[in-house]
């Protein structure tokens, strides 16, 4: 039996300038416990379409009498260009960003500990009385995601991957059911990508947490996502396996701006296969190679 529908997302557009949509009727549906890839080339709406999704930018009202939605588990989170702005559904939804979001002159289990704020009663939450209890909670979060020995450092004394991490902690002790991540390692050495990247399919597949992330190099949806979506000019020019995310295939739907998509040392690879003869070889053959020298340049 198939999992419920977690995030249902239909007719949704986006423009900041009139005429010009930066989302053009949209429409996708994420499962519960699924771990979606969103990529495209710059410009072509990602960020507009996760923070839309996280309740973050309104997205436009009624045109041509429809009205774009976005529900959470039959819960609108918004409609027709209005938020919902109920403390219970946003502390459902986690949130990533790549700037990580956290407050530099604070010490890093205080940051951890705002994941709470959506559980506490309001004078608490607001003065950030946080009790025993709750420091634990957020203790326990750190040590899963290997930070604990920095909890009393101010945040911007922690790398980049180690803030990141604070930022996945957060999550955490949120507890919350979908994770939507905006370019999450964009900003991060190989190594601490990995190992957020890691950190998130974890939380995947053991929490049973359903994450949607932002990605700019395809080769990390083709590691931890098995399913992807790909926008083009706010469209949804894709949505499927992401074993098919070709090189090739990508460049049928971008063209030139394909490149950008891929690392170096992906593409360098990609040719010596085709050099050897793996243009050659009957399509599923390809395919298989093409996973298997995926799997070990990302490994």
């Amino acid at each position: 039996m198939s999992s419920p529908t977690m995030i249902d997302a239909r007719g949704i557009s986006k423009s900041y300038q009139r005429g010009v949509p930066v989302l053009d009727d949209v429409t996708l549906s994420l499962r519960r416990g699924e771990m979606v890839a969103l990529i495209g080339a710059s410009g072509s709406g990602k960020s507009t379409l996760i923070r839309a999704i996280a309740g973050l930018t309104p997205i436009d009202g009624s045109r041509d009498g429809t009205a774009g939605t976005i529900e959470m588990m039959g819960e609108p989170i918004q409609r027709d260009g209005r938020l919902n702005t109920g403390r219970a559904l946003r502390a459902r939804i986690g949130v990533i960003f790549q700037q990580f979001n956290l407050v530099p002159r604070l010490s890093v289990l205080t940051n951890v500990c705002f994941g709470l704020l959506g559980r506490l009663p309001l004078v608490r939450g607001t003065l950030g009385q946080f009790s025993d209890a709750d420091k634990r909670v957020a203790m326990q979060a750190m040590a899963r995601v290997g930070i604990a020995e920095h909890a009393l450092k101010r945040a911007n004394e922690l790398s980049g991957g180690q803030q990141q991490r604070a930022a996945i902690a957060r999550s955490l002790v949120q507890g919350a059911e979908l994770l939507i991540a905006d370019e999450p390692i964009a900003s991060l050495d190989p190594a601490s990508a990995r190992r957020v990247m890691d950190l998130l399919a974890d939380m995947n597949r053991n929490d049973g947490l359903t994450v949607f992330i932002s990605l700019h190099q395809v080769e990390y949806a083709l590691k931890y996502c098995p399913r992807t979506i790909a926008l083009k000019a706010g469209k949804v020019a894709y949505d499927g396996p992401s074993c098919a995310l070709t090189p090739a295939f990508l460049n049928q739907i971008y063209g030139a701006e394909s490149e950008e998509l891929f690392l170096p040392s992906f593409e360098e690879q990609t040719r010596g296969a085709r050099s050897n003869g793996a243009a050659e070889l009957p399509a599923a053959v390809a395919a298989m190679k093409m996973a298997i020298e995926i799997e070990r340049i990302s490994a």
